[in-house]
């Protein structure tokens, strides 16, 4: 059997409001809850765990590779939602996208202010790309 990265945990003060969120963002549906644990799973069977909490939460960062059609989608819930969105993980480029390895990505926060970010091509696939560095004003999209 190959290694293979099957779930984790994810601390929130609240695991509707995160799960129920992260979901709705990507597209994706919540399970049953699993004793203390509300599931969300994604396409390549790797389960995100919601545990509710009541202490300070460490801020986590989550990536999560998407299709250009599921980037599309998400970028436009973000928007539509006013959830701000940036290029980059310190936000230093709000309300844009980076161009990373010729593809698209964009960081944004969830309910527990953990870090999400969307991209649709891993780091590093191209490191030639003359848009590596590029960032991309998304109208409407909230800072």
């Amino acid at each position: 059997m190959s290694v293979e990265f099957n779930h984790t945990i994810v601390l929130t003060r609240d695991r509707e409001s995160s799960a129920r969120f992260l979901a709705g963002i990507l597209g994706l549906e919540v399970g049953e809850p699993a004793g203390p644990f509300l599931p969300v799973t994604t396409a390549n069977g790797v389960t995100l765990d919601f545990l509710t909490l009541d202490i300070e939460i460490p801020v986590q960062h989550y990536a999560f590779l998407v299709s250009e059609d599921e980037f599309d989608a998400i970028l436009g819930r973000l928007v539509d939602g006013g959830i701000p969105i940036q290029a980059d993980p310190h936000g230093r480029h709000p309300g844009r996208i980076n161009r990373n390895d010729g593809g698209r990505g964009v960081y944004f926060r969830d309910p527990a202010g953990h870090g999400l970010e969307a991209l649709t091509r891993p780091y590093g696939t191209d490191p030639d790309s003359p848009l590596n560095g590029v960032t991309e004003e998304i109208p409407g999209a909230a800072r």
